[in-house]
């Protein structure tokens, strides 16, 4: 398909620069065959069956971007994914005037040294870098040094703040390695977990660890010519039975968000029976995939042009995506990562 066909105008004051407070505060559009409807996110147990089981992705953002300075020059970092033993790959602003040997430094000149070597400069423009120091030496330096990696489009005079680092973090994340966060998870608070538990909604727990790649614009024209990043995601052998006897009993599957419902696809059999996974997925969901697994999917709204809008137009249908996102527009809701959300039901499902 033509990337064009995925575009639409958004006015920039609808993009979100702060979250709801608190955070099931968010507006809630639900799109189904019957329409459309306007909700809340705290109204999703009334929204949901008993027996529905609800997948989360509880990867945990670190403090990835990072500030440095080439001997006077300073460079911004975006770390985006680890390769082991204090090896990364990053998004660098600045990167052009880096070279291999280059040495980044990112403490103050008063500080304890903190500080990586270039590798390499990589044809998908991003960089190879070594760290001086790796496990909990380099954890706890990102700690000190490193701030959130909040997307582009969210615009911080002075970079992310403190209160960023905590709410741009979902209230169950226990697995580091994200380098942005699973946003429709932002939406979610002990109060909604209770509800959801007394309407009888379960909750599942996988791994996808969010690349800084899922901000990057698509540079083709054509959908079928553009590469997918790749990022790590686990579903143990628990996660996956549990899904499976939920299917069983008629509860439906709720991906809640686009890396949950990935890493379900990914795992999932030709006969939608999900298997354990632990590995690495580039999966690329356009129109005409047949989705094996998911039967709901609750999501933030998305870029123009982006493989994530154009994931939501596989599972309920461009022109009802485009539709729906008209209607948002019209009614005020926010967009993108601090932004409200929708619930989808999928093209011919039921209401």
């Amino acid at each position: 398909m033509r990337v064009a066909d995925f575009d639409f105008a958004l006015p920039r004051s609808l993009i979100a620069a702060q979250p709801a407070e608190p955070r099931d505060a968010a507006r809630l559009l639900v799109v189904d065959r019957k329409g459309l409807a306007d909700r809340g996110v705290a109204d999703l147990p009334d929204l949901l069956r008993r027996g529905d089981v609800m997948v989360f992705n509880d990867t945990r953002v670190i403090p990835a971007r990072l500030a440095g300075r080439r001997r006077a020059a300073r460079v911004e970092l975006t770390l985006h994914r680890r390769l082991g033993d204090g090896l990364w790959l990053a998004f660098a602003k600045g990167a052009r005037r880096l070279r291999p040997g280059d040495r980044l430094d990112f403490a103050a000149p008063t500080e304890p040294s903190f500080g990586a070597e270039i590798l390499a400069k990589n044809p998908e423009g991003d960089v190879s870098l070594r760290f001086d120091r790796d496990g909990e030496d380099l954890r706890a330096a990102l700690e000190r040094h490193g701030t959130a990696p909040l997307p582009p489009y969210i615009e911080r005079e002075a970079g992310a703040t403190a209160e960023d680092r905590l709410r741009y973090q979902t209230i169950y994340a226990a697995r580091e390695g994200a380098v942005a966060a699973p946003t429709a998870g932002l939406h979610f608070t002990e109060r909604l977990f209770k509800a959801l538990d007394a309407a009888g909604v379960e909750r599942v727990m996988v791994t996808l660890h969010v690349g800084a790649g899922t901000f990057l614009p698509v540079k083709v024209d054509d959908t079928r010519e553009h590469r997918m990043h790749s990022e790590t995601a686990i579903l143990d052998d628990s996660a996956a039975e549990r899904i499976n006897a939920a299917r069983r009993r008629g509860g439906r599957v709720v991906a809640v968000g686009t890396t949950s419902l990935r890493l379900i696809e990914t795992a999932a059999d030709e006969n939608g029976t999900v298997r354990p996974f632990a590995g690495d997925t580039d999966i690329f969901i356009t129109p005409g995939y047949r989705f094996k697994a998911v039967d709901l999917l609750l999501t933030n709204f998305h870029l123009p042009r982006s493989t994530l809008f154009m994931l939501v137009s596989a599972f309920s249908g461009l022109e009802r995506m485009k539709s729906a996102y008209e209607h948002a527009i019209r009614e005020g809701y926010r967009f993108y990562s601090y932004g409200d959300a929708c619930l989808l039901h999928p093209v011919g499902g039921p209401a």
